[in-house]
C-alpha cells in the first residue's frame, strides 16, 4: 500500500469509528457545565444552597459517569476521544459563560461623573 491508502484508511477509522465518541463527549461536557452554570445562577435565589449544590452534583456526575460508561466504556479509545471532548466543551462552555458576563455586566463609566 502507498501512504496515501494508509492515510485514507487511517481517516475513515477515525471519522467512522471515533468522531461520534468525540460528539459523545461534548454532549456530555456541554450537559455537566451548562448545568453547573445554571446551579451557580439559581444559588442566589434559593434558601438550602447546600443541598441544592450537592443534589445538582450528584445528578451531574452520576449521568455523565453513566454516559462516559454506556457509550464509551468500550474502549480506551473512545474514552480518550470522549475526555478530549469533555475539555472541548467545557473550554466552549467558559468563553461563553464570559462572553455573556460580559455584555451584562454594567459599564464602568456609567456610575461616574464626566
Amino acid at each position: 500500500m502507498n501512504d496515501f491508502s494508509e492515510l485514507a484508511i487511517i481517516l475513515g477509522t477515525f471519522i467512522l469509528d471515533l468522531a461520534p465518541a468525540l460528539a459523545a463527549g461534548c454532549l456530555l461536557g456541554v450537559f455537566f457545565f451548562t448545568g453547573l452554570w445554571w446551579t451557580v445562577r439559581k444559588l442566589g435565589s434559593i434558601k438550602r444552597v447546600a443541598l441544592w449544590f450537592l443534589g445538582s452534583l450528584l445528578l451531574r456526575t452520576s449521568i455523565v459517569l453513566l454516559g462516559f460508561y454506556f457509550f464509551l466504556g468500550d474502549s480506551w479509545q473512545h474514552l480518550l476521544m470522549g475526555m478530549l471532548g469533555f475539555i472541548i466543551a467545557r473550554s466552549i462552555i467558559l468563553r461563553y459563560i464570559r462572553i455573556v458576563g460580559q455584555s451584562n455586566a454594567p459599564s464602568e463609566k456609567a456610575g461616574h461623573a464626566s
